[in-house]
């Protein structure tokens, strides 16, 4: 097949591919004209083989992020879509500045409690960024301003902070920055009470930075350099160069990664590795910055664990022959953390999945997750009485919050559900009495009485019942033909929970129904949830998503011909799979930052995450789940056909996904499609995998989306509502 290189000279070849022809002209004059042709990339013969199986990636070259082609290529697929979506633009605005109008501009967090500060964040008006900020022992003390990320990320395409940590005399701070969003950070330290900026600075960290109990020694983690693994843990002392910096521990098993912490009782830093399947803690007293970290236990093939420290003993989460996990612990003395001296403090249930714990000095507080909602346990030391949280809806998300005091009696917590708006609570541990301290402000005519909010239930095809989420506005006619919007996740065990958001209602509002769908290979119902869409398992994700497709339809919530599908990352191999199985059943599909090339990625070990994730997806370099995951590769599995509308993102600098996975998707895609959908890439030059690091730019990105959505899908809806 003849193809043509893009944007030689700003020119195109002229030649005709297929039914279509593509004229000798510079690239602005096609785009001038009303038949806006699409790029069309170059291909280079290249032969993937492995166990005797060969494959032809044409488009293997565009991995090379310093060829000038692959840059151009990026930037005619950005300058066709904004071409082709040009006579939208009015409306785009329209919506970024309806979504924007229902944000409260000038804004502030809940402040917390932390060793004599409260600690808060807040926005001002206009402001793209946090503004960190706090008081001392009082709300009514004067303010002082941590860090103004206004100010730092001013001349910088890209910025976000990172981890913030307080030194033990609580003036001395350490904080990371990212200005590529690639998530390589350069840790900085700042005196708070001066505001003298040190010249100590460690580039190319993670993120994180840990204080020992001394108040000059911090302990940081680094990353591969080319896989981008955080691997290596490193002691620094304040007023010394990096480069004298110590290595105290070096993880080489390529399949984990690392991270730094402090107990919540500050008696114990901690080195946390972990792996897909296994976890390995290490203690060391934070009084004794220049010991050895231990071992808590030694890891276990799929033995997961955390440990929290208190008066006296280590509290344990684990899955030890716990398939949902329980609750154990083991005294805090020497030689006795090995799994024979455990004790049971909250047994192994079937149908409960234990997802966290917090301690009080009185309480100590369980996330548990059953019939696929988080359900807040609290507990008394004294006597074991206990109690759970009433949250009164038929789907929502809780969480317990920042809750760093040990002697409090008041529980931190988070709730929101499709209906009701991200709210933060103070609950007393003792009275069983509960404060709002906020809930997220929507401006404008917003009423949660308008919405109607259920949990339904699709029949996979092995017969499981997978749970659907679904929002829209009352007095929404199921007759099939309102459009849907309905998005999945289905990896990792991560649970996709329900959340409120003031963007969606620029949907509901237009007629739109919006649905969640709880598929396996997230942790919804449990552990076997996880374990039954991964690795030789993980067609049933697929298979869960499209089930729910059908019984929407079947139900009339919508018909295919106004079903809108999206998810990101895995969820992007999820809208891959699923189009390439149904391309009939929807009329869009969006993709973001998807992980579509699964059979190369997961060769290829120089990539980062690639190493870290057999356990979830299989090693390919054996046969049977080279073969098996050859069968679902969204790239891989691209054949002639008509396929939807769709829209691809992408993130240049993305260190999860790369950003050649979505690019050279979309170019097979286009060889192989014979309908007249349109196919878009778009691709943030200047980001990474979670894309546009403004509070409000990432609005704009949803009002493309969103307007992309109303001009494709339902272009009757294209009209300013009354808010």
């Amino acid at each position: 097949m003849i193809t043509l290189i893009l944007n030689v000279n700003n020119y195109v070849l002229a030649l005709t591919i297929g039914n279509r022809n593509v004229f000798l002209c510079p690239i602005d004059e096609i785009n001038m004209n009303k038949n806006i042709q699409p790029p069309v990339a170059l291909q280079e013969p290249k032969v993937l083989e492995m166990h005797g199986d060969k494959r032809n990636d044409p488009y293997y070259w565009m991995r090379d992020r310093e060829n000038q082609n692959v840059i151009d290529y990026l930037n005619a697929e950005n300058k066709y879509l904004d071409d082709v979506m040009s006579e939208h633009k009015s409306f785009e605005e329209e919506l970024f500045e309806e979504i924007k109008g229902r944000i409260q501009e000038k804004d502030e967090s809940v402040p917390y409690k932390s060793r004599g500060y409260f600690y808060y964040v807040r926005y001002e008006e206009g402001g793209e960024y946090p503004i960190y900020c706090r008081k001392k022992e009082s709300l009514e003390a004067e303010e002082q301003v941590i860090i103004d990320a206004n100010i730092e990320a001013k001349d910088k395409k890209y910025y976000k902070v990172g981890g913030l940590s307080i030194g033990e005399d609580t003036n001395m701070m350490a904080y990371a920055e990212d200005i590529v969003g690639r998530r390589i950070y350069t840790v900085r330290f700042k005196n708070i009470a001066t505001g003298e900026i040190l010249t100590d600075i460690l580039t190319d960290t993670s993120g994180d930075a840990v204080w020992a109990a001394d108040g000059k020694t911090v302990f940081y983690t680094t990353q591969d350099a080319e896989t981008l693994r955080p691997d290596k843990v490193w002691r620094h002392t304040l007023g010394t160069d990096q480069k004298d910096d110590v290595l105290v521990y070096e993880e080489t098993d390529e399949t984990y990664w690392i991270g730094v912490r402090r107990s919540k009782s500050r008696k114990y830093l901690v080195i946390d590795a972990g792996s897909t399947l296994t976890t390995e803690t290490r203690i060391l007293l934070a009084d004794n910055p220049t010991g050895e970290f231990v071992p808590f236990i030694p890891r276990e093939k799929e033995h997961e664990y955390s440990v929290s420290h208190f008066d006296g003993y280590f509290y344990v989460v684990t899955n030890w022959e716990a398939k949902n996990f329980r609750l154990m612990r083991v005294a805090e003395t020497a030689d006795t953390t090995n799994k024979a001296n455990w004790e049971e403090v909250i047994a192994h249930r079937p149908n409960v999945l234990l997802e966290g714990l917090d301690i009080f000095k009185k309480y100590y507080v369980l996330e548990e997750r059953s019939n696929g909602l988080v359900h807040i346990r609290i507990i008394k030391w004294e006597d074991g009485s206990e109690h759970y949280l009433d949250f009164g809806e038929e789907t929502y998300s809780a969480w317990t919050g920042t809750n760093p005091d040990f002697d409090s009696e008041i529980l931190r917590y988070g709730y929101n559900s499709l209906t009701t708006p991200y709210s933060e609570y103070d609950y007393s541990m003792t009275d069983r009495s509960k404060v709002l301290l906020k809930q997220q402000k929507v401006l404008g005519k917003f009423d949660s009485n308008d919405y109607e909010a259920k949990r339904l239930y699709a029949t996979a095809k092995d017969g499981v019942k997978v749970p659907i989420s679904v929002v829209y506005k009352k007095g929404l006619e199921l007759d099939g033909n309102a459009p849907m919007y309905m998005t999945g996740y289905g990896s990792y065990g991560i649970s996709y929970d329900v959340a409120f958001s003031p963007s969606r209602i620029s949907l509901m509002e237009r007629g739109f129904a919006f649905a969640i769908a709880h598929i396996r290979g997230g942790e919804d119902l449990g552990r076997a949830w996880y374990e039954d869409g991964k690795m030789l398992k993980k067609q049933n994700t697929f298979d869960d998503f499209i089930a729910c497709s059908e019984f929407l339809i079947e139900q009339k919530y919508t018909s295919s011909e106004k079903f809108v599908i999206n998810g990101g990352s895995a969820g992007g191999l999820l809208m891959g799979a699923v189009m390439n199985a149904r391309p009939d059943l929807y009329k869009y599909i969006i993709a973001d930052v998807p992980f579509v090339d699964v059979v190369t990625t997961m060769l290829d070990d120089t990539i980062p995450l690639t190493t870290g994730e057999y356990d979830e997806w299989g090693n390919p370099n054996e046969k049977e789940y080279y073969d098996y995951m050859l069968s679902y590769s969204p790239y891989d599995q691209v054949k002639e056909g008509a396929y939807p509308h769709l829209l691809v993102t992408s993130g240049l600098h993305d260190s999860q996904v790369q950003y050649w996975e979505p690019t050279k998707w979309v170019a097979k895609l286009r060889q192989e499609n014979t309908s007249n959908n349109f196919i878009f890439l778009k691709t943030n030059m200047e980001a990474g995998h979670s894309g546009a690091s403004g509070r409000f730019q990432r609005f704009k990105e949803v009002a493309f989306e969103y307007a992309s959505i109303f001009a494709i899908v339902t272009p009757d809806k294209m009209h300013k509502i009354d808010r």
